[in-house]
């Protein structure tokens, strides 16, 4: 019996079964204590865009760590790796000028922008702009903000109302997020919540000119677009930030696991310099906000470093070549009598959904499907509403592509099997 409580599981079903334990990662694949190596179709949670093994940033750690590992950057204290980090990101942002608070993880920087839209608001003399909107199928993190805006029902389901004033429309219609923001009245809504491609949701892009419209609403009606870029940000959609590909030019952009691949945790908050400007002016005072390890020097080594490799092996681009082939590869399983369809074609993101009228009467069949494609070698990653999701490293070739494939296949085809 373990005394680790592993996150999303069913406790229950790991004592009976067992877990698989990791041990070593490299290029795109993880091997467990067994020795058995598994081609890593996930990037572990959508994050390691560089791919395993790479003692350069290892190394870059150990030596930022022999200096100062840490230190509380609260108030008027800084870092060199910090200070440069945030100028490197300002530099890639997909809005010039931006200002950048750093955090410890994705869910942090949803907090943080949830509190960062309200606090704007208020120090603009407008304070009943309180109300967030939310899409259906949304994933914003597992802290208390994210998971009021979930629009997951069983994230949310068993935890009550944790933030109030939040709203959901539908995930494909910018002119029902124009409904909405009426409805809600003059002067009320804040902020609207919009990943690029829904992720966690079930990994679905967007219709076209989806993205385009909803930024335009929101300039319209003047609430802050922000994207939640966790998933997206760092090359994950073909671009450095899928806001940039699209031409958005957010408001506030969330981010974390690509910025530093996975190696140590991060996230981001990058804000536009007119969102900025009122909490950086002669009288706004000190923001009360901030994690312990906000800006923690380490693990801004360890960003630098993941971000050079980045440039230097020319991974966005990598990504946006790509997406077309992954796709492509993952297309034919649509005819398998287990699947209702196959999504994909922006960056490296794809899903094999399940057939709901099957998952309806077994519910269970995504997580059967997920460990038999695990037992012929590949990781996936099973999620809500029958989908299973693809989203490996960056530095994946056509080889491993055709691997998942036909992994994939095999894992279906044992399922239907039974």
């Amino acid at each position: 019996m373990t005394s680790f409580w592993h996150p999303f599981a069913d406790m229950h079903a790991v004592d009976a079964n067992g877990a698989v334990t990791l041990v070593r990662g490299e290029g795109a694949y993880v091997i467990d204590d067994s020795g058995r190596r598994y081609l890593d179709a996930t990037a572990s949670l959508w994050y390691c865009n560089v791919g395993w093994g790479r003692t350069e940033i290892a190394d870059a750690v150990a030596a930022q760590m022999r200096e100062l590992p840490a230190y509380s950057t609260f108030g008027d204290l800084t870092n060199r790796p910090a200070e440069a980090l945030a100028e490197r990101v300002t530099a890639l942002a997909p809005v010039p000028d931006a200002k950048v608070f750093l955090t410890s993880g994705g869910s942090d920087s949803i907090d943080t922008a949830t509190k960062m839209a309200r606090r704007y608001w208020q120090l603009r003399g407008e304070p009943d702009r309180t109300v967030l909107i939310r899409r259906e199928k949304a994933y914003h993190g597992m802290h208390t903000a994210g998971t009021s805006l979930a629009g997951i029902p069983a994230n949310a389901t068993g935890h009550g109302e944790l933030i109030e004033d939040v709203t959901e429309v539908p995930w494909n219609d910018a002119e029902a997020l124009r409904a909405a923001i009426e409805a809600d009245g003059p002067g009320r809504v804040g902020a609207f919540f919009c990943e690029p491609v829904i992720g966690a949701g079930g990994v679905f892009p967007p219709p076209a000119g989806y993205l385009e419209a909803a930024r335009e609403v929101c300039r319209e009606t003047g609430v802050l677009f922000i994207a939640d870029e966790v998933i997206t940000g760092f090359g994950r959609a073909g671009d450095w930030f899928a806001s940039s590909r699209f031409g958005l030019e957010p408001d506030i952009v969330t981010c974390a696991k690509g910025i530093t691949s996975g190696y140590l945790p991060m996230g981001g908050v990058i804000a536009a310099p007119w969102v900025a400007e009122p909490f950086w002016a002669e009288g706004a005072g000190p923001w009360r906000h901030g994690y312990t390890y906000s800006g923690h020097a380490a693990v801004a080594a360890a960003a630098l470093a993941n971000l050079d490799i980045m440039e230097r092996e020319n991974l966005c681009e990598r990504a946006l070549k790509l997406e077309a082939p992954l796709f492509e590869a993952l297309q034919p399983l649509a005819d398998h009598q287990l699947v209702e369809e196959v999504r994909g074609g922006i960056g490296v993101l794809a899903a094999v959904n399940l057939r709901r009228d099957i998952v309806a009467d077994d519910p269970s069949l995504p997580a059967k499907v997920g460990t038999a494609c695990r037992q012929a070698g590949v990781m996936v990653r099973p999620l809500v509403g029958g989908a299973i999701a693809v989203s490996p490293p960056l530095v994946i070739g056509d080889e491993e592509i055709a691997t998942i494939a036909t992994a994939f296949r095999a894992g279906l085809d044992a399922v239907a099997a039974r």
